[in-house]
């Protein structure tokens, strides 16, 4: 998260609609919100809903030019955790060092993804605590993370039909900012 006057700093050079004023609710503390997207481009909203990029760059389409980012790591979730838990385990925490160490990005997303086998509200709890487990490792390492998110069994790499579709969508994926 950034600090109300840091974001409205970067939305008037960003010349978002919303470096006006911002809208402030009464019953809400004014949280203004910036994340970077798996395809690295970085966006803002407001706590009115208004929404735009964060880069002011373009390209000759008007379209933004965003952080060059690209999945790095996927890593099995069967090979990081127990069933049903989101401590890693010893072999996984080595491996994931190793990785952290060898990877050499600037910055990191890191999302976690489960199968389809309970409630959506359970997964989505599940792959964000596991998404976060695997950044506290990076963290300890020094790794730069940009954002942890958890996207539950909504984004299927196979089908969930299958075991072995099952066990490919249990997997958390490392986004490298390079």
């Amino acid at each position: 998260m950034v600090g109300v006057s840091a974001a409205v700093v970067a939305l008037a050079i960003s010349g978002g609609e919303a470096a006006a004023k911002p809208k402030k609710n009464t019953d809400e503390a004014y949280v203004p919100t910036i994340w970077i997207d798996p395809d690295g481009c970085e966006h803002w909203v407001m706590d009115d809903g208004a929404e735009g990029f964060m880069d002011i760059r373009l390209d000759r389409n008007g379209n933004p030019i965003c952080h060059r980012g690209q999945v790095c790591g996927v890593m099995p979730t069967d090979q990081l955790f127990a069933t049903d838990k989101y401590a890693i385990s010893a072999s996984g925490r080595a491996r994931l060092e190793s990785f952290f160490r060898q990877a050499n990005a600037r910055a990191y997303t890191v999302i976690g993804h489960t199968d389809s086998r309970a409630s959506d509200e359970y997964n989505m709890r599940l792959s964000r605590n596991r998404a976060e487990a695997v950044a506290r490792v990076a963290k300890g390492l020094g790794a730069n993370l940009i954002s942890v998110q958890g996207y539950g069994e909504r984004q299927p790499r196979a089908t969930n039909g299958t075991k072995a579709g099952m066990a490919q969508n249990r997997r958390v994926e490392i986004i490298c900012i390079r």
